[in-house]
């Protein structure tokens, strides 16, 4: 008798990558990983992605990475270029600039997160009612989103924050107000697409209501395009509270945001350039991160609007 062949058991990556998945949650993992390694072979999203981890490590961990305290003043080392004891230099007050990044690192974290959770919810919110609705519904919410994306963003922000008063708080207020008109739209446009398909027919069909089948059948559509918006918002988002703060409306002295420690240096450009250039090219690398990182989101996400 002819004995029958060994099989060889699956590796986790085979399960992964199988082409016919036997439970709901292979299928999931498979479209994780399968995502991951079309991110990873793009080596500039993995570079923004390890800036990025590198700037949450450094928030968490601010008060040990930190050599000196951000407050600390010492009139006599004031505006000492970079050196071996302050590796970026001192401010016009003595306080060492590497301390005041890595802490600074914290507020812009706080802002581009929050912005980023509020912002998007708005505009999914209004865009997916807008879209599904239709009719006056649609036209009262498009408009109302006209009507702030007429105004530049920045200029809107100055706007709110003069009226509510200069505070960090403040500031990420004016910035996620000003920031979901963009969103509206692109779920409205999306919900326009899938608001009329066969599978959103048969769910109301089966008794579902407007509100469950926005939750559980249009939303989870217009996530993923409104990720990748998200990650490519967040550069701007990062320069707008820098410049709110270089007016002097976003966090108050003497927090070390990024924005106004360029404020505190242009004064000092021309004969101390590193006072403000520092904090400069730390919004820069953080900004060309997050675009990176939303250039490969784009891939894995939308990759036929990528290829478009």
């Amino acid at each position: 008798m002819s004995e029958s062949p060994i099989t060889r058991p699956q590796s986790r990556r085979e399960w992964l990558l199988s082409d016919a998945p036997q439970t709901r949650r292979q299928a999931r993992l498979g479209a994780i990983y399968q995502g991951w390694l079309t991110f990873r072979a793009n080596k500039l999203a993995m570079f923004g992605l390890i800036i990025l981890i590198l700037l949450i490590f450094m928030a968490v961990f601010a008060p040990w990475l930190a050599p000196q305290s951000p407050f600390a003043q010492n009139l006599a080392g004031r505006l000492q270029p970079p050196s071996a004891e302050h590796w970026l230099g001192t401010d016009a007050l003595g306080r060492d600039i590497l301390s005041r990044l890595i802490h600074g690192s914290r507020i812009t974290l706080f802002i581009v997160g929050t912005v980023a959770l509020i912002a998007p919810i708005i505009g999914l919110f209004i865009g997916t009612v807008a879209g599904f609705a239709g009719g006056w519904v649609d036209q009262v919410l498009m408009r109302i989103t006209d009507i702030f994306l007429a105004f530049p963003k920045l200029i809107l922000a100055l706007a709110f924050v003069a009226a509510l008063g200069p505070s960090i708080g403040n500031a990420v207020l004016a910035l996620a107000l000003t920031a979901w008109p963009p969103y509206a739209r692109l779920a409205r446009a999306e919900t326009l697409t899938i608001r009329h398909a066969d599978y959103i027919a048969a769910a109301r069909l089966q008794g579902a209501g407007p509100l469950r089948l926005l939750i559980r059948h249009i939303w989870p559509l217009c996530i993923s395009s409104l990720i990748v918006r998200v990650a490519l918002d967040m550069a701007g988002i990062i320069l707008s509270a820098a410049g709110l703060g270089f007016l002097g409306l976003g966090a108050q002295p003497p927090m070390p945001e990024w924005g106004a420690m360029i404020s505190d240096g242009r004064v000092y450009i021309l004969d101390h350039w590193w006072v403000a250039a520092m904090p400069g090219l730390a919004i820069f690398i953080v900004s060309l991160a997050f675009n990176l990182l939303g250039d490969g989101l784009r891939d894995v996400l939308d990759p036929k609007g990528a290829k478009e």
